[in-house]
């Protein structure tokens, strides 16, 4: 009798090949997804943190500027302000602080590239653009008949002339080594002599109402400033309208006009690097164009330009017409 033996077989079922390539290729196109919207928010948030910093920085210091630039003049009777007017509100010469003499620290002056510089702590043109930076310099009279500060935080007494630079120069402590330097627009404010003679000495030389120290930190992390000085055209085809030019361009002028106005230009930046994008590098400030420096070190961050425009007070020129006098 032949016995008869019943296999049974247990069948284990498992993914086919083309079921698993599938599955692999589904997880990897939503790992994909998932990544591209975490790259994405990332990207947002170190954008909209280095134009927050940027917003707070700088539009806060711009505003300061502006309301220095307002002031400039205050209390000088004399509505003519050109590059010889006494306690005009913009420094070009050694004439405007009052000093007759021969004046060597030309570079506290109001100054771009083609002005003559010279002096410890003076304005050099540093940038992180192509183009070299504008140095601005007013004065004005505290008729206010209270304390006011400098813009170094100082106090002006009442009647005291207080002259006030603005310039580029780098972050104290600064030990870049790239084309790109951390720079900040500075400001360094002194003391005129009310009876002629040019700047006061206060007190010890590191006291910040001395005219001609390093200044103090007013706007971080700007790459430009740029300075246009606003005057009437004396050209014929353009009389009487308003142009804008350098100091070069003005102290070169035979007969000068007066200055009604000034210009002012930045760019500055955020400190949160940019992840996942390319950053703006070329910008056209106050009709000029500016490419930063290459560097391979330097960090992708929001990039700004900012220009503004403040009318001198007590320098409008008003034109009379002759024809209707009796």
């Amino acid at each position: 009798m032949i016995s008869k033996y019943v296999h049974r077989y247990n069948h284990q079922q498992g993914f086919t090949l083309i079921e698993l390539m599938i599955s692999l290729i589904l997880g990897l196109l939503v790992s994909a997804a998932v990544m591209q919207i975490y790259l994405i928010n990332v990207k947002t948030s170190s954008i909209q943190s280095s134009g927050s910093e940027l917003q707070d920085a700088s539009i806060f210091g711009l505003q300061q500027l502006e309301k220095k630039l307002r002031i400039a003049n205050l209390g000088n009777p004399t509505t003519q302000i050109t590059s010889t007017t006494v306690n005009g509100g913009i420094v070009l010469t050694a004439a405007n602080l009052g000093i007759t003499t021969a004046y060597a620290n030309t570079a506290y002056l109001t100054r771009r590239e083609g002005d003559s510089a010279s002096g410890t702590n003076g304005w050099t043109g540093v940038s992180n653009t192509n183009v070299n930076s504008d140095q601005l310099t007013i004065q004005y009279t505290n008729t206010t008949g209270s304390v006011m500060s400098d813009c170094e935080g100082a106090d002006a007494a009442v009647n005291d002339i207080v002259v006030e630079r603005y310039f580029l120069r780098r972050a104290t402590g600064d030990t870049s080594s790239g084309n790109i330097k951390n720079l900040v627009l500075a400001c360094d404010a002194g003391r005129v002599s009310p009876t002629g003679g040019g700047i006061l000495t206060v007190g010890t030389a590191s006291d910040s109402r001395n005219f001609g120290t390093a200044g103090q930190e007013f706007i971080i992390n700007v790459d430009q400033f740029k300075v246009l000085l606003g005057t009437k055209s004396s050209a014929a085809a353009s009389a009487g309208q308003m142009m804008y030019l350098p100091s070069s361009s003005y102290l070169l002028m035979a007969t000068k006009p007066s200055i009604t106005a000034v210009k002012i230009g930045l760019i500055v930046h955020g400190t949160t690097p940019i992840i996942g994008s390319n950053d703006q590098s070329s910008f056209t400030l106050l009709g000029q164009s500016n490419s930063l420096k290459t560097d391979t070190t330097r960090q992708q961050q929001v990039r700004k330009s900012y220009e503004s425009t403040t009318l001198l007070r007590n320098a409008r020129v008003i034109d009379v017409d002759t024809s209707l006098t009796p």
